[in-house]
Parts: structure tokens; C-alpha cells; sequence
């Protein structure tokens, strides 16, 4: 099987012991491209610098994550806007709203996401959305934007049937990950609705591991648990699973 992780933060510090091996392991899978969404220009350096040492298999993102959204988001923001004047990736992410822990900078999350889209618009590169509490919020962001073509993923989409299907009618893709495997996480009957041409597949690592590694590091080559509870929950082998979400990240990324 050929499997995309469209969502995998690898260059951080919990990698560095095995960065290497954990590669290896993933392409042992099946898992051959990784997608590396920024947080800051604490990490940016880090993500590079991976993507160029393993640029077959690992292509970055540029962005400001909503975490990271301080009172100093207009510096990042001039950076992000910087590095797309430089070179070219693959997406503006991650981006978007969350307000699970603090709303202190909410305002300030909701001007740098719309100038994030922005930038995906002026670059004609799709956006991957952070939405943690948030995801109703973040569909109303998107929808005004609904006649400009914006494209894009709602990364670690953990909402409900109803929200999905006004994300996929905005012809956004939802990112699915770890969580479909959890046992009360509801995930089961999304996946259920939607059509597969509507999901693409995530591991978020090094965070948010599935079962039977919940509550460990995540890494890429989890994904064969992601890929088998999905083939479960669709009543279809792997392979189609595999395939299907390959293709539509192919697409949504122009990989």
C-alpha cells in the first residue's frame, strides 16, 4: 500500500533519537510521503532542515499555528509571508482557531487566520485548519470565503455528522487520525456517512497515537491501525482505503 501522512510535526525534539528508524519503519509500511505543517518560527529551521535531508519523502508547510497566536503575531506573520517569497510549499498550515485552553488571543487567532488565508489565496495553495473547540467557528471563517476557490483540509476533525457534511459541502476534506480508533470518540459513525472521497489521512505526530498506542508518541507508521479501523467502520479492504485517501491528498496537496 502507498499511504500519505498529511499531518506530522517529525522534526520536533521527540524524534531525535530516532528520526532515522522511525522513517524507515513508515516506508517499511507503505508510508512513503509525509506532510510537515509549521507551528512557528521556533521550529521553522528544524522543519527545513529535515525536508531537505529526506526531501523525497517529507515536504513542509508554512504557517502560524493558532497556539502561537501572541501579541507578537503580526512579527510571525511577517515571516511566514517571507518564506512563501522565497520558495514554494505545499500548503499554508497550520492555521485556524483554538480555544481549548486560553481565549486570550482570540481576536488575534481570528486576524491571523483570515490573513493565512489570505496568503493561501494569493499562492493558490490549499490551507490545513487547526479547529480544537472551535470547529463551528472556523466553518463560518471558511464559508466566507466560498467563492474564492480556498481549498483545504480540517485537520483532526473531531466533530459531528452534521459538521462534517458542511465542511465537505464547503469542499473542504476532513483529516482523520488516531482518533477514529478510540472508543467512545464518535469519529466511528462521521466515518460512517462520509464518503471516502472526503477523507485524508493524518497522524499528528507526535501526538494523539491510536490504539494500542494511545497515550504514547505517535509516529507515521501508525497509520496501518488508522487505515484498518477505517476498512472496518466502510466494511472494504485496506487497499481501497489506502488508495482512495492517497489519491484525494495527491490531489487537495498536487503531490
Amino acid at each position: 500500500m502507498n499511504i500519505i501522512d498529511t499531518h506530522s510535526h517529525i522534526y520536533l525534539p521527540e524524534f531525535d533519537t530516532d528520526r532515522v528508524a522511525m522513517l524507515e519503519r513508515a516506508a517499511t509500511l507503505g508510508v512513503n510521503t509525509i506532510l510537515m505543517p509549521a507551528i512557528d518560527s521556533s521550529t521553522h529551521v528544524q522543519m527545513l532542515a529535515l525536508e531537505e535531508g529526506f526531501g523525497n519523502s517529507c515536504n513542509s508547510m508554512m504557517g502560524l499555528h493558532p497556539c502561537s497566536v501572541k501579541e507578537n503575531y503580526a512579527d510571525e506573520l511577517e515571516i511566514v509571508e517571507s518564506y512563501f517569497e522565497k520558495r514554494e510549499f505545499i500548503a499554508v498550515g497550520e492555521i485556524g482557531l483554538d480555544f481549548y485552553w486560553d481565549k486570550t488571543f482570540a481576536e488575534n487567532q481570528y486576524k491571523a487566520f483570515h490573513q493565512q488565508i489570505e496568503i493561501a489565496l494569493k499562492y493558490d495553495v490549499p490551507v490545513v485548519i487547526h479547529s480544537r473547540n472551535s470547529t463551528d467557528e472556523c466553518i463560518e471563517v471558511v464559508s466566507q470565503y466560498a467563492t474564492k476557490k480556498l481549498r483545504g483540509v480540517f485537520h483532526c476533525f473531531s466533530g459531528n455528522i452534521a459538521q462534517a457534511e458542511k465542511i465537505t459541502d464547503l469542499g473542504f476534506y476532513l483529516g482523520i487520525g488516531g482518533v477514529v480508533t478510540f472508543k467512545n470518540a464518535g469519529l466511528d459513525k462521521v466515518i460512517e456517512a462520509i464518503s471516502l472521497d472526503k477523507i485524508i489521512l493524518e497522524t499528528d505526530a507526535p501526538y494523539l497515537a491510536p490504539v494500542p498506542f494511545r497515550g504514547k508518541r505517535n509516529e507515521p507508521a501508525y497509520l496501518e491501525y488508522v487505515v484498518n479501523k477505517i476498512s472496518l467502520i466502510k466494511n472494504c479492504i485496506e487497499a481501497e482505503v489506502a488508495l482512495i485517501t492517497t489519491t484525494n491528498a495527491k490531489k487537495l496537496f498536487a503531490l
